[in-house]
């Protein structure tokens, strides 16, 4: 009985549509991520660009309200333009990679959350605290994220990740500057 049903030609035509609109929400699933991956504010040229040096002005800048908000203590740093489109295209944003001095591990929650209190009274934002970090925050101004969480590997360090906005339209694909040193221009 159960031959004659899986050999019956309604059987198979519903099994053929099946399998036709399996492979079609399936294309129809990937040209839409596709579509969507390509479009948004991170990846479409910005409508009032700015320079390299604004970029790293920009992302300094923050750096410092963080440092001086926070009282950070023996902050040192890097800073990088980087993509944020694919392959490394047009659009870039500055981003900052510093690390800090944090008091013990029992104390430095309570460390963090005076940072985020002493940013917020300065018009920064509390967003999501960031993945992977547990005790970290995430804050937001003017187009800039801060995110900073104890770094993982050194217990006596703090990390603190800067970006900022995806607005510098200066080709820089071909050019292989990595990241600089501007722990001297964290103080200014």
């Amino acid at each position: 009985m159960l031959t004659k049903t899986l050999r019956s030609r309604p059987f198979r035509l519903l099994l053929a549509a099946s399998l036709v609109m399996s492979a079609v929400l399936a294309v129809t699933f990937i040209v839409m991520h596709r579509i969507y991956d390509l479009r948004g504010p991170a990846v479409e040229s910005p409508a009032r660009p700015i320079t390299d040096a604004a970029a790293k002005d920009q992302v300094l800048q923050s750096a410092r309200q963080v440092i001086g908000a926070g009282k950070l203590r023996a902050a040192s740093g890097t800073y990088i333009l980087v993509s944020c489109a694919p392959d490394n295209a047009p659009p870039y944003q500055g981003s900052a990679y510093l690390d800090f001095d944090v008091p013990t591990i029992t104390a430095t929650p309570a460390y963090f959350r005076e940072i985020a209190r002493s940013l917020t009274a300065r018009g920064w934002t509390e967003g999501l605290p960031p993945s992977h970090h547990p005790g970290g925050h995430t804050l937001v101004k003017d187009g800039v994220a801060a995110v900073y969480y104890r770094n993982p590997d050194l217990t006596r360090r703090g990390v603190l990740q800067i970006y900022g906005e995806c607005r510098v339209t200066t080709d820089h694909q071909r050019e292989t500057v990595g990241f600089t040193n501007v722990t001297g221009e964290l103080y200014r």
